[in-house]
């Protein structure tokens, strides 16, 4: 990252002694992050580091332990294995990760993401009140999906973020939410979406060197106009053409809960020759994204990259497999925010966004009540990082 821990001025008294409970969903991403942390806290020259008020400050582990053992009848509870009185925690979830089992009647069964978001709160009910503050860290937003209501039909996302405030939780963090207006639901506590803009040009410069930035080379294209901002962003960082695909639906009709997409069309400038960027916030079957890349094809566009914050791929990877033999499209870059199969980070053409760092960077930020904005909006980091990299530094 741009912007080291070491030029960060956390001069002020830190809201309490640090602790991360990372659910057993998000354990491999919560290690990573405390591994961070103790390595920056134990190099920080802070000449406070051994006063009373930064009591706690360096540690061998921020970690705290939880569990969430399951009954026989496949009812829970939430365990807090120590002390968390006047601790500054931060609860770390993935709601995606379907790779955890639990037995039922001698059944075993894939957990959901309403298991996971209900372990959350166990684990909230067993801090008991006694944390100083609580921030949950859910990097792809529970049910954020079903952030508006078109019929009738139920708000999951906007319970769900009622719910947890009025559990004691004061902030909740996300990553690219669906639609950040959900937190409409909860205006006086803290809700923040984290754009991954920085890490997945970090990461596609870093894996494909020569790639050439200018208008003339390479083109962002949004598959759809709910993603159009997210490309916007990306097209004006890096000073290149931005296009968009147009998804005609029929109402008529609902499959697997949404109404089919009939056609795409494209709107936008001649792709012909150029590297393309096709960016979501989620791949979840892939279907539609592939269409796209399809399409990008039949109108003569040269390597398509597929990038989404989340890579979920709902229907495994033999889609992409075919797809990328036929040369549909280049590479696919995704966080690891959630989940990754050892199947999908052994394909030759996945490139993984580490997150681990940044997280780790705003939770200590946090931690010592200082701002974050400057983590929140990437522009100055990608600025920087792009005059290294076109001066040949990186």
């Amino acid at each position: 990252m741009n912007i080291q821990r070491s030029e960060r001025v956390l001069e002020t008294i830190p809201v309490g002694s640090l602790g991360i409970i990372p659910l057993p969903s998000c354990r491999e991403l919560g290690q990573k992050v405390n591994d961070y942390l103790v390595q920056w806290r134990r190099e920080s020259a802070l000449e406070h580091k051994n006063t009373i008020a930064f009591q706690g400050y360096e540690q061998e582990s921020y970690l705290v332990g939880a569990a969430v053992p399951r009954f026989g009848s496949g009812e829970a509870k939430g365990i807090v294995q120590e002390s968390v009185r006047g601790r500054d925690l931060y609860l770390m979830v993935d709601v995606c990760n379907y790779s955890m089992t639990y037995k039922l009647r001698g059944q075993v069964n894939r957990m959901s993401p309403d298991d996971h978001y209900q372990d959350l709160k166990r684990i909230i009910a067993a801090c008991g009140g006694k944390a100083k503050r609580l921030t949950v860290i859910m990097p792809f937003l529970y049910e954020s999906r079903q952030h508006k209501r078109s019929s009738r039909e139920s708000l999951d996302c906007a319970l769900a973020l009622q719910e947890l405030v009025n559990m004691g939780v004061d902030n909740i963090i996300t990553f690219d939410a669906h639609d950040p207006r959900v937190q409409n639901a909860i205006p006086l506590h803290g809700f923040e979406t984290v754009q991954t803009a920085y890490q997945f040009i970090k990461a596609l410069l870093g894996n494909v060197p020569d790639i050439q930035l200018d208008s003339e080379h390479l083109m962002v294209v949004s598959p759809d106009e709910g993603a159009t901002n997210r490309a916007i962003y990306i097209a004006n960082v890096l000073g290149i053409d931005m296009g968009m695909f147009y998804k005609r639906r029929d109402y008529t009709r609902v499959i697997n809960g949404r109404n089919p997409i009939v056609a795409h069309d494209f709107l936008g400038s001649n792709v012909e020759g150029k590297d393309v960027i096709v960016m979501d916030d989620m791949i979840s079957s892939g279907e539609s994204m592939l269409d796209v890349a399809r399409k990008l094809k039949d109108l003569k566009a040269r390597r398509i990259f597929l990038y989404s914050t989340f890579g979920l791929f709902t229907n495994g990877m033999d889609k992409f497999d075919a797809a990328y033999e036929e040369g549909v499209f280049y590479r696919i870059l995704t966080t690891n925010l959630v989940y990754q199969t050892p199947e999908l980070l052994s394909r030759p053409y996945y490139i993984s966004c580490d997150m681990s760092k940044y997280i780790a960077l705003l939770i200590d930020t946090l931690n010592h009540d200082a701002s974050i904005s400057d983590l929140l909006d990437p522009y100055e980091r990608i600025t920087a990082f792009l005059d290294k990299y076109r001066s040949g530094q990186i």
